[in-house]
């Protein structure tokens, strides 16, 4: 019987050969000079590219699923989980390139902080710049001043600095809410006790409602600075979805519904009206055709719509 994996690295593509052969290559070779036992396992979500024969090709020792239909971020990460059979997991963009030393740093921090349930690394830009990603948890009062009135005015600011952690630098090591999905490692544990992601959350906010189970259930969650890199090409991957701003909305209504129930799914939606609002201005305002603003118009109205009555 074959030893059980250190990791078991679940790895989401879609669309993103290039992107994905850079990200199994630089786990290739952190394998390859690491004492851990990586196990590698790709779920393709109906790539319409090479990348299903480049995988195959390139990383025979890959396990490889492909799905038929795209099923989103939080199914396709839920297979992987399900396939997965390391003592942690770590979800990892397919836009991304892990660098030598950073599974051990985690993986270690795990293994020595029993309360620890959760870790992130450091992610970089191309240019060797540190991208600030960890969020705190997304309250009443984000949802109140996030993309509404309030915003608008200047009047958010000091919630939405606390909400994106503008009162920290990324520079070291510290307990956090919620770092991205990007590159996160949990023990099998916490992966057992708090459940796969929440499949409704196709795909955004899937993460945060991760972590805030995470953290519920009563583990910390740790980011770290110190010994880890990761190379991250920001916004490679979920800003290709034809669907990106409908998808949004949608699931942030479901987040706000589960975790703040009548309430927080009241107040999104009245921040949705009052976007839709704001959009129906200005396409008065650049469109001179009656015909043309009401075909727009419908439109925008349309998407309001559907989302609403869900």
């Amino acid at each position: 019987m074959d030893p059980v994996p250190d990791i078991s690295v679940v790895v989401l593509s879609w669309n993103t050969m290039e992107l994905t052969r850079a990200c199994l290559g630089a786990l290739r070779i952190c394998a390859e000079g690491s004492p851990l036992r990586l196990e590698v396992i790709v779920i393709d979500n109906a790539s319409g590219d090479d990348s299903l024969a480049m995988i195959r090709a390139e990383f025979p020792e890959v396990r490889l699923y492909r799905n038929d239909v795209n099923q989103g971020y939080a199914r396709g990460v839920n297979q992987g989980l399900a396939l997965a059979t390391g003592r942690s997991i770590c979800l990892l963009g397919s836009d991304t390139e892990v660098r030598p030393g950073t599974f051990e740093r985690l993986l270690g921090f795990l293994d020595e902080h029993p309360e620890v349930g959760a870790v992130a690394p450091r992610l970089v830009n191309p240019d060797g710049s540190i991208q600030r990603a960890c969020m705190r948890f997304p309250d009443l009062r984000v949802a109140l001043a996030y993309d509404t009135a309030l915003e608008d005015l200047g009047l958010a600011d000091r919630i939405l600095d606390r909400y994106k952690y503008q009162d920290w630098s990324h520079d070291h090591d510290a307990i956090v809410d919620q770092p991205p999905g990007t590159c996160l490692m949990v023990k099998r544990a916490v992966y057992e006790a708090v459940g796969p992601m929440d499949r409704m959350l196709w795909l955004f906010f899937n993460d945060v409602d991760w972590c805030l189970r995470i953290r519920r259930a009563g583990w910390r969650i740790w980011y770290l600075h110190e010994g880890t890199s990761v190379l991250h090409h920001l916004g490679q991957s979920t800003g290709r979805f034809p669907t990106f701003p409908f998808e949004w909305h949608k699931n942030r209504l479901h987040f706000y519904r589960k975790h703040y129930h009548v309430l927080g799914s009241f107040v999104v939606k009245m921040a949705m009206i009052y976007v839709a609002l704001r959009e129906l201005r200005r396409i008065r305002r650049n469109l001179e055709s009656n015909r043309e603003f009401v075909a727009h118009a419908s439109q925008v109205l349309r998407a309001l719509g559907n989302v609403l009555i869900r």
